[in-house]
């Protein structure tokens, strides 16, 4: 119970310190305080529960010790009272009785250790428990994906999956545990090398989508396919090694660039590193960095602005080498400048490659060739977006007349 409410308290300081700023700024302190004070209890109250085990498992090991000297001291005058025993015995049956006292001592600190320790083994055996909600798929690894080009690999731990892959959403429904549906029936289709520019107002189930694809979760109904195959017959690292996402929140660790961006795989040489960050415009940057690619980056990307934390996860998604990119509203947060250096280096990314962009700008679909328009969980329009945008009755000919960006706030 105590690691279990240690645990509690650590997590809430850790996401509370984290937000600081956004609590201040919505008046929500003394509810956090009021938080943190429950959860000091909580943990006031475990850690005195353990202290009162220890220390009855310490007086009791201290009241044997005291009782086998006070039972040696008496039979040790009751013997030499009686004649039976002469003094020097009766010391050693004292001594004797003494010397039993380290033994429980060294007990007393093994079972003072044990318990952490128990509870703590208990906590891994629940951790080892659990299982994953989503099984792996079980396709032999010899049947090729159809609408795909495999090559031989790189030499970077994973297949180089060049050739695009169609991707298909088949009467999908979705609700997340609990929750009324996000998505209702979805249909449509992604041929291998088109790009398909997803538009919908926050909340519409774009995010899902991508989701979905990535089989963070699976449909509740209705089938996801990937060149023609079912999602949950693929091996899990079949599919993350085929399809690539790029997201708003760019998670960096506490570690170099190279690490950042190669996630810890030594076996990616840095002649692959500089060419992906050259092609994004990154290699001046990084030279110039005090260590290059070796310099550390804090937790965060704590020091770098949002538009250098963005053209990494890009940097990343080169290097990945995917047949399918989804690109989640992925330059959303960068600055009109940083927007076009990052230009030239999606088109690229998307060259060759099925791709799925997420975006409220009309400048991020002008590379798509269809538009799919969701409206609370439901596709409402999908087709070419050069016909849709000539077509007077077309949505997304409202949306355009309307200023997208205002449309879709």
């Amino acid at each position: 119970m105590a690691r279990q409410a240690g645990t509690e308290l650590y997590g809430y300081l850790e996401e509370r310190l984290g937000g600081a700023e956004d609590l201040r700024a919505a008046g929500a302190v003394p509810y956090a305080l009021y938080r943190l004070l429950v959860l000091l209890r909580a943990y006031l109250l475990a850690q005195r529960a353990a202290f009162v085990v220890s220390t009855i498992i310490h007086n009791f090991s201290n009241v044997l010790t005291v009782a086998g000297y006070a039972f040696g001291l008496a039979l040790g005058v009751y013997l030499y009272t009686q004649g039976s025993a002469s003094i020097g015995t009766a010391y050693l049956i004292v001594a004797y009785a003494g010397m039993l006292a380290a033994p429980l001592q060294e007990l007393r600190a093994q079972l003072r250790e044990w318990q952490p320790a128990a509870a703590s083994l208990q906590r891994l055996r629940d951790l080892f428990a659990l299982r994953a909600a989503i099984p792996d798929g079980n396709r032999p690894e010899s049947t090729p994906l159809p609408q795909s080009v495999e090559l031989p690999s790189l030499g970077v731990g994973r297949p180089s999956s060049v050739g695009p892959a169609g991707v298909a959403f088949d009467q999908v429904t979705f609700n997340y545990a609990g929750d009324e549906a996000v998505l209702h029936d979805v249909t449509f289709e992604v041929a291998p090398g088109r790009v398909l520019g997803i538009l919908g107002r926050t909340g519409s189930g774009k995010t899902t989508l991508t989701r979905l694809l990535f089989r963070l979760y699976d449909p509740s109904a209705g089938r996801l396919l990937l060149g023609g195959h079912d999602l949950r017959a693929l091996p899990q690292s079949e599919l993350r090694a085929r399809v690539g996402l790029v997201t708003q929140d760019v998670q960096l660790f506490r570690a170099t660039v190279r690490e950042n961006l190669t996630f810890f795989n030594p076996a990616i040489p840095d002649s692959a590193l500089l060419a992906a960050l050259e092609a994004l415009d990154l290699l001046a940057w990084v030279q110039g960095l005090p260590q290059g690619l070796d310099t550390r980056l804090s937790a965060g990307g704590e020091g770098l602005s949002a538009g250098e934390a963005q053209l990494l996860a890009f940097a990343r998604l080169m290097l990945k080498d995917p047949g399918v990119v989804v690109l989640d509203e992925a330059s959303s947060r960068l600055d009109p400048a940083t927007e076009h250096r990052l230009e030239q280096a999606v088109d690229r990314l998307l060259a060759r490659r099925t791709g799925l962009v997420i975006a409220h700008r009309l400048r991020t679909l002008q590379r798509a060739d269809d538009v799919l328009i969701l409206d609370s969980g439901r596709v409402i329009e999908h087709g070419p977006r050069a016909a849709l945008a000539a077509d007077p009755r077309s949505r997304f000919y409202a949306l355009l007349q309307s200023g997208l960006e205002a449309a879709l706030a």
